[in-house]
């Protein structure tokens, strides 16, 4: 991917054709691509490894889409989730979207269409966590259910606003993010005044969980742009 990471995609699809034609152009765009035939297999996987975005589709053996779609919400596990079905149905697009997925696209479909829709899933993406609730880079760990992160086993001291700010970079990695979108989403300003309280913090983050604060390697300033976190 040309903003960042190469984001990982989970292909669960039982269709030796569709498997092998969709890996084929989604490793072309620049995803990395793992695939597994069953939904057992499926849940196994995007349960226990981080993955950006899962392509499931319905009809599988062992353990159909939506209950793997549900029992991935049940544990807390937010990965944006693409069902794939030939049932048009409109009731079944309502089922797949109540048991948590995001997007739902009936076969046969465009491709491009597809790739659009997997874009923009990854666009507004909350950052994959674990089945624990929990996100990791480097040697830091991050729980969000209790707001705390630790560095090496040790816990860090952040404020909330440094908490936020890490996150959102976090939520939108691989992506530039300016300083008034942050002082609009993190510090909630509605309009953007004249101020280096962005570049502060994010100097106080780089203290505090970058391995060479001088030479960071995760939160990355874009000049004249903003800020990028890449983990």
């Amino acid at each position: 991917m040309t903003d960042g990471a190469p984001r990982r995609i989970l292909l669960v699809e039982d269709e030796p054709g569709l498997v092998l034609t969709l890996t084929d152009r989604l490793r072309d765009e620049g995803y990395l691509v793992e695939t597994a035939g069953d939904g057992e297999t499926g849940l196994e996987r995007a349960a226990s490894e981080r993955f950006d975005l899962v392509l499931l589709d319905v009809m599988l053996p062992r353990r159909n889409g939506f209950d793997m779609c549900r029992a991935l919400r049940e544990r807390d596990i937010l990965t944006p989730v693409i069902m794939l079905t030939a049932r048009g149905h409109v009731a079944d697009k309502v089922s797949g979207l109540k048991l948590g997925a995001d997007d739902y696209v009936t076969k046969p479909f465009e491709m491009v269409e597809l790739l659009a829709r997997i874009e923009a899933q990854l666009r507004r993406a909350p950052f994959a966590l674990s089945a624990a609730g929990t996100y990791e880079f480097g040697s830091i760990r991050i729980d969000l259910r209790s707001a705390e992160v630790h560095r090496d086993g040790a816990e860090v001291e952040l404020s909330a606003r440094e908490f936020r700010l890490l996150c959102y970079l976090i939520e939108h990695r691989g992506a530039t993010v300016s300083r008034d979108e942050l002082l609009t989403e993190v510090w909630g300003y509605r309009a953007a005044p004249s101020t280096r309280t962005v570049d502060v913090h994010v100097a106080w983050l780089r203290q505090k969980i970058e391995p060479n604060p001088r030479h960071p390697q995760y939160l990355l300033t874009i000049h004249g742009l903003g800020y990028k976190f890449v983990g």
